[in-house]
């Protein structure tokens, strides 16, 4: 397995218009096991993105999906910036079936 977890920072006051794009992209997403848009709640303005793919190769693939081109092109006049990013190894966990 593959994951991703990721802190993207919205302009200010944009937050949940941003988590709602990145939610709605979320259709059809061959290899993805987990996709988690959570708000932080010490930023106002900041989301963490916690990714579980099967794959390294099929998360690479997501990104030239039209649905996840879409909120792409949606999101990006509302994101003011990305923090931490960690690549890891998940090994399992409630609904990942392992």
């Amino acid at each position: 397995m593959y994951g991703i977890i990721g802190k993207m920072k919205a302009t200010s006051g944009k937050r949940e218009a941003l988590a709602a794009i990145l939610l709605e992209g979320l259709k059809d997403m061959p290899g993805c096991l987990s996709y988690i848009v959570a708000q932080d709640p010490t930023d106002l303005d900041s989301l963490w993105i916690t990714e579980v793919w099967d794959t390294q190769d099929s998360h690479r693939a997501s990104l030239a999906l039209p649905s996840v081109q879409h909120a792409i092109a949606l999101g990006r006049p509302l994101i003011a910036g990305f923090g931490e990013r960690f690549e890891t190894t998940p090994l399992g966990g409630q609904g990942l079936g392992k």
